[in-house]
């Protein structure tokens, strides 16, 4: 699996730029990091599922970006940063993209093993979307843990009930990142006085990251279609000090295990095997 290991790369390197000229790692008010985020799920789901190459390769599933899906029952909406899709009628975006100009445009680090597999795939191209077959939400949570504990819950929540509630049959994906530094150089606090006098978010670890996982883990899944919950959903934990240094991904406890159903490597294998069997015949 490759996910987790380019969104730490790529988080390293500081590109989100504020108003008072600060480059950050991450930023609250930025979507790189899901962006970055669902590019690594739909990289290793492409490069793990011989039919989903098969249909890519056929023509018959492509992706959109930022598409808009809403709630037929309750009239929500919400902006899903990736999705896989069939093609609607329609002019195509323009410029026309690929996964692989995507990764440019997201300023990607891919190693050269990454780079040779991404060249390896069945081209997927963004296109009009018509039938979303996978909705992918990905959210972080870096600082004041217990704080932000309803929101991002909420937030998670909120995507799998309008994802279905707009399409019974499709695939709602969650990622989650929590950070586990002890501490870090939050910008909503440093927006002027970061190279002068920094003000660090203090954290009690692993405590803080353990409550925000904990609290994941409350999110509903369903085994089929008609229950109410995720299809798959996956906790990374990242040790994000936001200040330049490395993110580091880090797998010891209270990341979740080889096995268990969090684990990244079970949400891909998940994945596989519903688009597998739901979306056979497409």
């Amino acid at each position: 699996m490759h996910g987790p290991e380019i969104l730490t790369r790529t988080l390293t390197q500081p590109t989100r730029l504020d108003r008072f000229g600060n480059r950050w790692q991450y930023h609250s008010r930025s979507d790189h990091h899901s962006k970055v985020a669902c590019w690594g799920i739909v990289f290793d789901l492409l490069s793990t599922s011989t039919i989903l190459q098969k249909h890519v390769a056929n023509g018959k599933v492509y992706f959109g970006i930022n598409h808009e899906m809403r709630d037929f029952v309750h009239d929500r909406k919400k902006n899903l940063d990736l999705v896989l899709c069939t093609r609607a009628s329609g002019t195509s975006p323009n410029p026309l993209m690929s996964l692989t100009e995507l990764a440019k445009e997201y300023g990607l680090i891919l190693s050269e093993a990454e780079q040779a597999l991404l060249m390896t795939l069945p081209p997927l191209i963004r296109a009009p979307v018509g039938n979303v077959l996978i909705a992918l939400e990905a959210k972080a949570c870096m600082t004041a843990h217990q704080r932000a504990l309803p929101r991002l819950y909420d937030e998670l929540n909120s995507s799998h009930l309008t994802v279905h509630g707009a399409n019974e049959q499709a695939i709602a994906a969650g990622f989650a990142m929590v950070n586990i530094a002890s501490q870090y150089l939050s910008p909503d606090l440093n927006k002027k006085n970061r190279a002068t006098d920094p003000e660090w978010s203090k954290h009690d670890q692993p405590r803080d990251a353990g409550l925000a996982i904990g609290k994941i883990r409350q999110l509903p899944r369903r085994s089929k279609t008609g229950d109410t919950g995720y299809d798959a959903l996956a906790i990374s934990v990242v040790d994000c000090v936001n200040d330049g240094s490395p993110v580091r991904l880090v797998t010891s406890s209270p990341a979740p295990q080889s096995g268990d159903i969090y684990h990244y490597q079970s949400m891909i294998d998940r994945l596989g095997h519903i688009y597998a069997t739901r979306f056979k015949e497409l």
